[in-house]
């Protein structure tokens, strides 16, 4: 059987989505979607050369108009919206009013729960609502609830994760992988972690949250820090079921105390402020000082780096699971780790949608994805995941609150 798909947004990930679901999604037709016509024939064009074919069709929409979106995804069997986070919503109530299965790439733990809302018009659309589907929330999701599973007894969980350039340079030591405004969305107010069995919030850079984990090379030490989003609503769904449930974003040293200082002097704000008469946001202006800075030039040599560690009681003694996960830019393909890491992520829950391999509903990733089928997915796309599994004498304490 072959289904037809579509992407909303031809930007990076969005093209390495569609082209793994061209590959290996049983594709009749991916279209990729996006308000300006040139990226979409780009996108389009690029998946088509890595593989040789015309699966993959450009279309000029634009997704905030919802009648003009819903018209599009009437004959669609699954999607992906790799569009910016606030304009999810409108995403959402579109494919329940066409019938067709539906993940994005979220980023923003309130939008995903207002998302959530439309889980009974899903159900009578029977179609699939599934938020958060990236590398983290997303693939981090799935191998955080695929280590508890392999507990008898899981007491809790933690996950660091981060994007990184392979060879860093002075003064910034990171590059964008993607849109900037995804990266300061995640550095602002606050997230929810799991402690003592409660969600409790915690705010981004919070120095108790702060500390220094160790990498094999070439990475070496990184700093782990608070960022926003991260663990989506597992909170919620772990809630006394867990102890304790947090992440942790990876970086180079230095990378806190740049972005802290941004962050102290108001410069993440968005609420506009007087400049000389004019009402700026602060946010807008780092954007525009800062994007360019950041965005490599030539090709993102960069990895993405995953550690997951869950405790509990397995066969009667305390326990540990240990998962690692590193992905690097691909030669090949010339896809980024990041492009690879979200993007395919996005494009393995698409096509499980389509195949009916997900309950109708919105439905939070943790309870939507069987875990053994995503991690048997990822293996498939060649990406390289150790297990770990051993017996303590005691409960780890909860890593990388040093």
């Amino acid at each position: 059987m072959s289904f037809q798909y579509a992407v909303l947004g031809g930007g990076r990930q969005g093209t390495a989505a569609a082209y793994d679901l061209a590959l290996r999604g049983d594709a009749e037709l991916v279209t990729i979607a996006d308000r300006d016509e040139a990226i979409a024939q780009t996108s389009a064009a690029e998946v088509n050369r890595l593989l040789g074919s015309e699966v993959a069709r450009p279309r000029q929409l634009d997704v905030a108009d919802p009648q003009a979106l819903t018209e599009f995804l009437r004959p669609i069997d699954s999607f992906l919206s790799a569009v910016p986070f606030p304009l999810n919503l409108g995403v959402t109530e579109a494919a329940v009013a066409a019938a067709a299965n539906m993940c994005d790439l979220g980023g923003n733990t309130d939008l995903v729960r207002r998302q959530l809302e439309v889980d009974s018009d899903a159900r009578s659309a029977g179609i699939s609502v599934i938020p958060d589907c990236g590398q983290v929330p997303g693939m981090g999701t799935s191998l955080m609830t695929f280590a508890l599973e392999l507990l008898d007894e899981p007491a809790g969980v933690m996950l660091w994760d981060g994007g990184l350039p392979l060879s860093p340079e002075e003064p910034w030591n990171y590059c964008l992988t993607f849109n900037i405004g995804g990266l300061t969305n995640e550095y602002f107010g606050t997230t929810r972690f799991l402690r003592d069995g409660q969600p409790t919030e915690v705010r981004c850079f919070d120095p108790a949250g702060y500390g220094r984990i160790e990498f094999p090379a070439p990475f070496g030490e990184l700093e782990a820090f608070v960022t926003a989003g991260g663990t989506s609503t597992m909170p919620w769904t772990y809630s006394g079921k867990l102890q304790y449930l947090e992440n942790r974003t990876l970086r180079y040293p230095g990378h806190v105390a740049q972005w802290k200082a941004f962050s102290d002097a108001g410069l993440l704000g968005q609420e506009p402020i007087d400049v000389g008469g004019t009402a700026i946001s602060p946010r807008d202006v780092l954007h525009a000082l800062l994007a360019k800075k950041l965005e490599p030039a030539g090709e993102i040599h960069d990895a993405v780096l995953v550690r997951v560690v869950a405790t509990g009681r397995h066969a009667g003694r305390r326990a540990e699971v240990e998962v690692n996960l590193v992905d690097l830019f691909d030669e090949q393909t010339g896809f980024t780790a990041m492009q690879r890491c979200t993007g395919f992520d996005g494009a393995i829950i698409t096509a499980l949608m389509a195949q009916g391999e997900t309950p109708a509903g919105a439905i939070p990733r943790e309870i939507s994805v069987d875990r053994q089928r995503y991690v048997a997915e990822l293996r498939l796309r060649g990406f390289q995941i150790e297990v770990e599994q051993r017996f303590t004498d005691q409960i780890a304490a909860i890593p990388g609150n040093a």
